[in-house]
């Protein structure tokens, strides 16, 4: 039997900690860095029946800049063999939190899997003799097996209480796992907390409707990139797993039935007030059925301050889980943080190419879409795990003063038998265990906490006391009127655009941009030569340009707080970005520089020869404010629409301004009738939709949607769970104007009266 299990064993507690402070801890080593990362050694490949596979794991420890060795709180585990069959596999991975996390991570790690094998070896046992069969030809139910999972989970949480090496009163574990049965090429996922699985599925092929269409960025202006593990096109990706947090309102019901409260640090500290008709109303939504997660209002707001919901005793500001569901926390649980999986089984099938697990660290800064496009740009699953890490790690870094720890789990899908499919291509065919109902894809609904979009409020504390400590002064506009864009010009070739673009995809900054601006930005960006031991960034000075590592490695920097930098060295080596043509990688940093006048947070010092792609701030802010004239048709669309015809023209551009481009490919459904909404949408050149409504008296009512026609404005009329009237599906690849209802809340609040 083949077993892979994580070797170290470290995460701000995801439980509430007020204390935050910053102390002063001796450099770290390259070496040192580099043992921070714990990873398979090569790409292993595998086939499970009818399923082959080549999948790694990577995992990296996260860095606290008051306490530099802090252990890695994550885990993961790899068994191939599962419970006596060559046919089937186990994955998971665990994320530990609070002052004994590891030990909870590991403990999991160590025994949930030995429990559940032995749960389906007896249940098998059990089958066989009741139907008379040898129990190497029986097959479990789905239902048995996520009564065995279950089981597992329950026995394993009550073990950790009872366990005298682990105190896990305020310590606990998230869990993410996938139990592959190759006999009939299905999966089932277990999850317990904010961890997550996604698969990527050939674009096209599904109709699922679960894709995170709210993160739509399935950008193709990567020509030349590395193929991805499919010659059929781009892949989407579905979530196979549902974040338990307090963001979802049938979560936050359950939780508050315990007498616990649902607050965010700032809220519990007085900074922000308290909704007290928020429990009312989710109960009462709850009980009416209302559909959709029924996010918090202030949910995206919260969050873009690092701040989320938490769970609280009625009794003291304890012990603040950003999660609901977990192993271990025995206090926590007394208060409805449970161990209970939610699970869902679901056939795997020849359009399917990625399957991810990752602890939420991963998906902090990076939507469930990102992820699967740059694991798509590899064809090793260990470097496509290498990018991700790296790439979250660095987020980290540009929006926080810390970084969580990350662990990720690739498998590349290379082949599914179809004679085992029972689900070909839309018609059942004959297997007589596994069927199209076996399936709990509807189960899955792919609205995930928001995605982190700005600096946390530590951070931007922090930059503020940079500005004291070096008495800097905020770089003024008044030569940016004459500052001339031309002057940057320079041609790239096709392969260098590739590399700018792969660099720039996952960026919050770059998301939103239209295929011409991203054309412009190709050409303004300006190439620069670089030697060993230049300093690129200096810690403390006002930063004015972002920048792509084409070539050659840089170390990361960073001076704690009032230290000074007596060595001249730069202060604690924290990091280091590696630019490889050959590997396809080239990281990113000073992104900040774009958005803000603010100093560096850190200096960035080269470590041998190498290249850069620079862009300056002034040219982004010209090119990106182009969008604002060539949408001015759009101001006379919106103007049409009912809630905004009263608007002013100063109103419909500030308006206009939060609308961005979201792509569907043929057959892709956009708004579903009667589901709770979040986007008005118009559709532009080159889109074709057909829209159906449901008449009062059960009749279809059909219309095709072209150029400048706009859907879904039903939704600005009602509160936060207003629904569409209507179903609109794409005729054919399409391109819209998206224009979520959270902006128009955010930007027009003294006319939200209009909208109620």
């Amino acid at each position: 039997m083949g077993c892979s299990q994580s070797t170290s064993s470290g995460h701000a507690p995801k439980s509430a900690s007020v204390g935050r402070r910053a102390s002063v801890n001796p450099p770290m080593t390259k070496r040192e860095i580099h043992q921070r990362i714990d990873c398979i050694d090569e790409t292993r490949s595998a086939k499970f029946g009818g399923v082959s596979v080549r999948y790694a794991y990577l995992s990296q420890r996260g860095y606290y800049p008051d306490d530099a060795h802090k252990a890695n709180q994550d885990s993961y585990a790899v068994t191939h063999d599962f419970a006596d069959r060559k046919t089937d596999a186990f994955f998971g991975v665990f994320d530990g939190h609070g002052r004994d996390g590891d030990k909870c991570a590991h403990f999991v790690r160590d025994n949930f899997g030995p429990m559940l094998k032995k749960g389906v070896i007896k249940a098998r046992v059990e089958l066989a003799r009741s139907q008379g069969e040898p129990v190497e030809g029986v097959e479990l139910s789905k239902e048995k097996i996520q009564e065995v999972l279950l089981k597992a989970h329950t026995e394993c949480n009550r073990s950790l209480h009872m366990s005298q090496r682990v105190d896990d009163s305020l310590s606990g574990t998230t869990s993410i796992s996938v139990y592959l049965h190759g006999n009939r090429n299905r999966i089932t996922i277990s999850n317990v907390g904010d961890s997550r699985a996604v698969i990527g599925r050939v674009a096209g092929n599904s109709n699922n409707n679960n894709a995170d269409n709210n993160n739509n960025n399935n950008n193709s202006d990567a020509g030349g990139a590395t193929p991805p593990p499919t010659t059929s096109g781009a892949l989407k990706a579905f979530a196979l797993s549902r974040d338990q947090t307090p963001y979802r309102r049938d979560e936050r019901v359950r939780i508050r039935k315990t007498g616990a409260r649902i607050l965010s640090l700032d809220q519990i500290e007085g900074l922000e007030p308290i909704d007290n008709g928020e429990a009312e109303r989710d109960e009462k939504l709850e009980r009416e059925g209302g559909e959709g997660d029924g996010e918090l209002i202030l949910g995206d707001e919260i969050d873009e301050g690092g701040d989320p919901p938490r769970v609280w005793s009625p009794h003291g500001d304890y012990p603040g889980t950003a999660f609901t569901r977990s192993f271990g926390d025995a206090i926590a649980e007394e208060l409805g943080v449970i161990s209970k999986p939610e699970m869902l089984m679901r056939e795997l099938t020849p359009e399917d190419k990625i399957i991810v697990l990752a602890s939420d660290g991963v998906f902090e800064f990076l939507t469930n879409q990102s992820v699967i496009d740059i694991c798509a740009k590899f064809t090793d699953p260990l470097e496509a795990c290498r990018a991700v890490v790296a790439e979250s790690y660095e987020l980290w870094l540009q929006y926080e003063l810390r970084t969580d720890d990350i662990t990720m789990i690739c498998i590349f899908v290379d082949g599914v038998d179809r004679q085992l499919c029972s689900f070909v291509d839309g018609e059942i065919k004959g297997t007589p265990v596994t069927c199209e109902e076996e399936n709990d894809d509807d189960l899955v609904d792919t609205s995930q906490r928001p995605v982190r979009k700005g600096l946390s409020v530590e951070k931007s504390r922090a930059l503020m006391k940079l500005k004291t400590q070096y008495q800097i002064k905020d770089v003024t506009d008044d030569s940016e009127e004459d500052f001339d864009i031309t002057s940057l010009y320079n041609e790239k070739t096709e392969e260098q655009k590739a590399s700018i673009a792969e660099a720039i995809r996952a960026s919050v900054v770059f998301q939103n941009i239209t295929d011409a601006q991203r054309e412009l930005i190709y050409k303004v960006m300006e190439p620069m030569e670089v030697k060993a031991g230049q300093w690129i960034i200096k810690q403390g000075t006002v930063g004015d340009r972002f920048y792509i590592v084409d070539e050659g490695s840089f170390e990361v920097r960073i001076l704690a707080e009032n230290e000074k930098d007596e060595a001249g060295d730069g202060g604690n080596r924290v990091h280091s970005y590696e630019g490889s043509r050959k590997n396809n990688s080239h990281p990113s940093f000073g992104e900040l520089a774009l958005m803000y006048s603010a100093p560096r947070a850190a200096s960035i010092i080269a470590q041998t020869d190498g290249h850069l792609w620079a862009l300056h701030r002034y040219a982004y802010k010209k090119i990106t404010e182009e969008k604002l004239g060539a949408r001015k048709d759009s101001e006379k669309i919106l103007k049409k629409i009912d809630v905004f015809k009263s608007f002013t023209e100063e109103e419909l551009s500030d308006l206009s301004a939060y609308l961005y481009e979201t792509k569907y490919g043929k057959g892709d459904t956009i708004i579903k009738e009667g589901k709770v909404g979040d986007s008005v949408f118009i559709v532009l050149p080159g889109g074709s939709c057909e829209s159906v409504r449901t008449g009062e008296d059960g009749t279809l009512a059909k219309s095709t949607l072209e150029i400048n026609d706009f859907f879904g404005e039903e939704i600005l009329k009602g509160g936060i769970e207003s629904k569409y009237l209507s179903t609109v599906t794409a005729k054919s690849k399409s391109t819209f104007l998206t224009l979520q209802k959270s902006d128009v809340k955010r930007v027009m609040g003294s006319k939200q009266s209009k909208m109620a």
